[in-house]
């Protein structure tokens, strides 16, 4: 497929850039700072959520692992000392 050559005046000309520019209009900083915490929660959020995962994920496989392996006790029992 061949493409031809376009002439300058065939070219289509680029929107301006001016109406991504700052207006005149005043930031709402305390909008913006409660994004930037909201933002900053659900990532911390998020990352928790990953962390437990894969920290269960890790301890689910070494118990597999154990088990399929044919031993016993694999999994710790927990006891309450108080019980008593």
């Amino acid at each position: 497929m061949r493409f031809r050559h376009r002439r300058s005046d065939e070219l289509v000309k680029a929107d301006d850039l001016a109406k991504y520019e700052h207006s005149d209009e005043p930031d709402d900083y305390r909008h913006r700072m409660f994004m930037n915490i909201a933002g900053l929660v659900v990532v911390a959020l998020l990352v928790g959520i990953g962390w437990w995962l894969a920290e269960t994920m890790a301890t689910m496989r070494k118990n597999q692992d154990c088990v399929l392996s044919g031993r016993r006790g694999c999994t710790p029992v927990e006891v309450q000392h108080d019980r008593w």
